[in-house]
């Protein structure tokens, strides 16, 4: 495994081709808890729309939460898996009023990450990557969600063991990148993934730190020894 000393290397060769990543600015965890549950499984864009169509739709968080679960599936069915993230977001609405006695997450502000991050996590249909990017967005803790890009392109490089799941590669990167450099480094790597380690068919012939890189070196001594 790639130590600290190349990650914060690879984080560096990174910002020189993507530049450093400007902060999302936000002060409303709760519109922030609902896009990422609706960004789950699709594009930013039919989420951004999904999210867009609910608060047109309803007045009020507090709306949102008295409805029926069919006005709010018709509201965000641009999302797609609206079936699933409808009762997901009454869940974590619900999970917030039970908890502060109405619909104000500012609680999470006064929680250490590993307890906002279990308040999270412990509302059904809320996984790790989504508490963490409310965490890291709208929050501005240290932390790195682990999107399919993250993981991808971190397990390739060898920042962490090629067989490390997406929860514990989000820990594994926390202890190699230090604080302040962890929301750069989860834009830095999604950027990445998106633009050159695709899923399919990486550019390693065009990547900034091929030669720091444990799936590209395997693939060209796999290609000298033909």
């Amino acid at each position: 495994m790639i130590t600290a000393q190349p990650a914060a290397r690879i984080l560096d060769r990174l910002r020189d081709v993507y530049g450093e990543p400007a902060r999302r600015a936000s002060d409303d965890p709760i519109r922030g808890l609902v896009g990422t549950i609706l960004s789950q499984n699709t594009s930013d864009i039919n989420s951004k729309r999904a999210l867009e169509n609910l608060t047109d739709a309803f007045p009020s968080w507090d709306a949102v939460l008295s409805a029926g679960l069919d006005e709010i599936e018709a509201a965000i069915r641009s999302g797609g898996l609206a079936r699933q993230k409808a009762p997901t977001i009454q869940r974590a609405l619900s999970a917030i009023v039970e908890h502060r006695g109405s619909i104000d997450a500012t609680f999470l502000d006064d929680m250490a990450d590993d307890d906002a991050m279990a308040f999270l996590t412990g509302i059904k249909g809320v996984g790790q990557k989504t508490a963490a990017c409310v965490l890291l967005f709208d929050l501005e803790r240290d932390v790195i969600p682990v999107d399919t890009h993250v993981h991808r392109v971190t397990r390739r490089i060898g920042l962490v063991p090629a067989a490390t799941d997406a929860v514990r590669t989000q820990s594994v990167l926390e202890e190699q990148i230090a604080p302040g450099d962890r929301y750069a480094a989860h834009v830095l790597f999604i950027q990445h993934g998106r633009t050159i380690c695709h899923a399919r068919r990486p550019r390693c012939d065009a990547c900034i730190v091929a030669d720091l890189c444990d799936y590209a070196s395997a693939a060209q001594a796999a290609e000298e020894s033909r």
